[in-house]
């Protein structure tokens, strides 16, 4: 029995049927594209006669009557593809797969549009109305599976548009699988937000879903040190008037020539050019045979030169030969106060409550062994090593 679901026009319906998507969220344009303004704009801008074939609807306000013929389940969906013969390459395998389901006409693509429509409205009415009758509920809940078997058609038909598209952004810093994966991302989204009434074929709005879906992608996880948004932004910015100088002057602008076309300090423009710059492995091999590591060619600068090492071996050889000139009780003081064993000068309260004196005992003490150490006598074998 056919079932006839009363759906609202689209130009007063609820912003869950809207057309155009909206980036009033978006934090900017990633990487080459401009992603800012609304897709239904740079839709509006490159349609076609051939896009404007889907008959017109009533005015706002009226009501269309969708009547869905009662067909068997299998008869609307394209039947999942069955992987036989799957080789090494997914990428291959994923390719047959997804060209298996025919591609649509116009025509296809406004009746999966309309069964989409007519199944979201009955979702929603099985959602607010809890007294309906047993066999209205069973039609509805036949409605919403037709159109979620429509929108997966609709999905299966245009995986290989995402191919496509994805194409483009190869050798990116991401690999092809992940892009076509955040690009069927865009395309599920493009069905949800797709609005057959406009007249434009479902391929020129989901074309821009898609892209956004996968540059912003790649602005997250295709670099090592993920950088944001608008900052990606500049650096794209700043890559294209390089690109347009060389080819202006024939050789690479400077700071200054690319501040003034940027209206940009140069000090920011340096900036800039280093956040864009890719990261290295340290273990990045060098020469033709890759016996060294670019690591090897690095300094370290906490480590100690053998020079100074031996330098310094040797100046605290001559300092325990000076103080086991002196008392136990002098040696013990200076030690302490300048932290000679442990690299930890203690007070002079801490000293004192060692030696059993008061701090003023010790700092005489310390004043009185500090004049031996500088007498000539014992201070002559130190002064090589003073700088």
């Amino acid at each position: 029995m056919p079932v006839k679901i009363k759906t609202q026009s689209r130009g007063s319906d609820k912003e869950a049927f809207a057309g155009a998507p909206s980036t009033s969220g978006a934090s900017g344009a990633v990487l080459d594209e401009d992603l800012s303004t609304d897709p239904a704009s740079h839709i509006s801008a490159q349609a076609t006669a051939s896009d404007t074939d889907v008959a017109s609807k009533g005015s706002e306000g009226d009501f269309e009557a969708i009547v869905l013929a009662d067909t068997k389940d299998d008869e609307s969906t394209p039947a999942s593809p069955v992987i036989s013969g799957a080789t090494a390459d997914p990428v291959k395998d994923y390719l047959k797969q997804i060209g298996k389901v025919s591609l649509l006409t116009a025509d296809e693509e406004v009746s999966l549009a309309k069964r989409i429509e007519a199944g979201l409205f009955a979702e929603e009415k099985l959602s607010e109305s809890g007294d309906l009758a047993p066999k209205l509920k069973r039609e509805l809940r036949w409605v919403v599976r037709d159109g979620q078997r429509a929108k997966d058609h609709l999905l299966a038909a245009n995986l290989r548009l995402v191919v496509s598209l994805a194409k483009r952004y190869t050798g990116r810093g991401m690999q092809f699988l992940d892009l076509i994966q955040e690009g069927n991302l865009g395309l599920i989204r493009a069905v949800e937000k797709f609005d057959y009434v406009k007249g434009f074929k479902f391929s020129t709005y989901a074309t821009w879903w898609i892209r956004q879906a996968i540059t912003r992608a790649m602005a997250d996880q295709a670099r090592t040190i993920r950088i944001p948004v608008h900052m990606v932004e500049v650096i794209n910015k700043l890559s294209r008037v390089q690109r347009q100088l060389l080819q202006d002057l024939g050789r690479e602008p400077t700071p200054d020539e690319l501040g003034r076309e940027l209206d940009m300090p140069p000090e920011r423009v340096v900036e800039v050019q280093k956040y864009g710059r890719e990261p290295i492995s340290l273990h990045t091999p060098l020469g033709d045979e890759g016996d060294s590591e670019f690591g090897d060619l690095i300094e370290d600068v906490d480590a100690v030169a053998p020079d100074d090492a031996v330098g310094f071996s040797m100046l605290q050889q001559q300092l325990r030969l000076l103080l086991d000139s002196l008392s136990e009780r002098e040696a013990g003081v200076i030690r302490m106060r300048f932290g000679l064993d442990d690299d930890m000068p203690k007070t002079l309260d801490y000293v004192g409550e060692y030696f059993d004196v008061t701090r003023e005992r010790i700092r005489q003490i310390e004043a009185k062994t500090m004049a031996k150490l500088r007498h000539p006598s014992r201070s002559q074998c130190l002064r090589d090593y003073l700088g």
